[in-house]
């Protein structure tokens, strides 16, 4: 067992939380989204929280975890869904939102900390020059720029600029390393992706350089139809449409949007509308209204049309994992499933799970741009009976040609790879050669002969020890 006094004693002088109930709070994020998970990783909880200000106090924290053999996962917000921020074998849980400057704004890019949260990053951005970050997740208001490049995909703005995976939507990245002597690192173009979505399980995030766009005062719009596919063609056309500048395509399928948006409940008809929530640049607004009446679309909703926005949620807060989230809040009965439809029949492919499944998995859906090409990627509810029945629902989705992210597993590789990310694994044996930086979450570290094709659930070990 570590000695966590001598552990605080050569910590001195830095941000250290040991309350347990404090501790317990900041060693969660938004698990419980998934009944499965919410389960598994109920009892999981660190031992100190350390807050460093600075990258030599990153330094100095993995300096003496190393000494002493204490694991550290790293923390943004803990606005993630599937426990990536959650101490696995407890240790210490490093919070990085007090690294939270703006550092540089150049043309077309930004250099900040780690723990920026993002809606301040655009408003920095904006105000300087007018710029923006080119994609952001649902929870802008609250998630941080470093959690967001080690545990996000794509967001509001994936439309255009597709996924953090596609080379160029992360400029650099600097990553202090887990070893007797940490070292600092700065990775560009294609080494990225030994660090990106690997939930800081080989190296610890300091540093983010990102791209920006030219910012917009987007208009929040909704479409209504009373058919959900018509709205799914409706998105799918609008997604094509090249001269309309578009932030955010999602069509929600009733009864979601009126029973679970209360805010925009009195715009809609009745339950059985159906929705598209959009964003548009002001200057495409005139286009946009030509091509939705001729689409025999139901303009509901415009934010420039209102008198007020106060108590109105944005637009991207109806669409992503904020869908989920407001239906959670009224109805715990639900979770939800992360799908891709590839194209090109991507539509056909919603269509048929869409009757397959009916009120049992309410659609929702986010137009994305994946490899250069127009597709959807979905995010519906599901009305959870059992675990059986949802990985009945997941495999029918595969069957038919829809791959399944699994929101209902906490490891790298259950969540969608299927397999083993050899790059990201040889990092980890170079940066972290005691496996102490987010223990569990890399399947591939702990149990290289994990066979992914049996379909058994991974559990870790350290989980099992830690009571979860």
């Amino acid at each position: 067992m570590p000695d966590y006094a001598q552990i605080k004693k050569e910590l001195e002088g830095l941000a250290v939380e040991d309350n347990p109930a404090l501790v317990r709070q900041k060693s969660r994020d938004f698990y419980w989204y998934s009944p499965i998970l919410k389960e598994e990783l109920e009892s999981v909880t660190a031992d100190l929280v350390v807050s460093p200000k600075s990258e030599e106090e990153v330094i100095r924290v993995l300096k003496v975890a190393y000494a002493h053999g204490v694991p550290v996962t790293p923390r943004g917000a803990g606005t993630g869904n599937y426990g990536q921020a959650m101490p696995l074998s407890g240790g210490i849980v490093l919070n990085l939102i007090n690294m939270n400057k703006v550092k540089e704004i150049h043309p077309g890019r930004v250099i900040a900390e780690p723990g920026i949260v993002i809606a301040e990053l655009d408003r920095q951005t904006k105000a300087h020059s007018g710029q923006e970050l080119r994609f952001h997740p649902s929870t802008a208001q609250t998630a941080t720029i470093g959690g967001f490049v080690a545990g996000g995909s794509g967001g509001v703005g994936s439309i255009h600029w597709g996924g953090l995976r596609d080379l160029g939507n992360i400029l650099r990245l600097r990553v202090v390393t887990m070893e007797a002597e940490p070292r600092v690192l700065d990775l560009t173009a294609w080494d990225l992706q030994k660090v990106t979505h690997a939930y800081g399980t080989n190296g610890i995030i300091v540093e983010v350089e990102m791209p920006l766009a030219p910012a917009y005062d987007w208009v929040d719009v909704l479409v209504g139809y009373d058919d959900f596919m018509d709205a799914v063609r409706f998105g799918d056309a609008l997604a094509h449409k090249n001269g309309l500048l578009v932030k955010e395509i999602a069509p929600i399928a009733a009864p979601i949007p009126y029973d679970y948006f209360p805010r925009h409940k009195p715009f809609l008809r009745d339950r059985n509308q159906s929705i598209v929530v959009l964003m548009i640049a002001p200057h495409s607004m005139d286009a946009f209204t030509a091509f939705a009446e001729r689409q025999k679309g139901e303009i509901l909703f415009r934010s420039d049309k209102v008198e007020s926005m106060k108590g109105i949620p944005h637009a991207y807060e109806l669409a992503w994992n904020h869908t989920t989230l407001r239906a959670l809040k009224v109805d715990p009965g639900f979770t939800y499933l992360q799908v891709q439809y590839p194209g090109p029949d991507h539509v056909a492919k919603v269509e048929k799970m869409t009757k397959l499944f009916g009120d049992e998995v309410p659609g929702h859906l986010e137009f994305i741009k994946f490899d250069g090409r127009m597709q959807c990627s979905g995010l519906p509810l599901v009305r959870y009976t059992t675990r059986e029945r949802l990985e009945e629902i997941m495999q029918i989705h595969r069957d038919n040609g829809c791959p399944i992210f699994n929101p209902h597993r906490y490891t790298l590789e259950e969540g969608g790879m299927k397999q083993t990310d050899t790059v990201q694994l040889a990092f980890k044996k170079e940066t972290d050669p005691k496996g102490l930086l987010n223990p569990g979450k890399m399947i591939a570290w702990d149990n290289p002969d994990f066979d992914f094709s049996a379909g058994k659930n991974y559990l870790f070990p350290g989980l099992a020890a830690a009571g979860g």
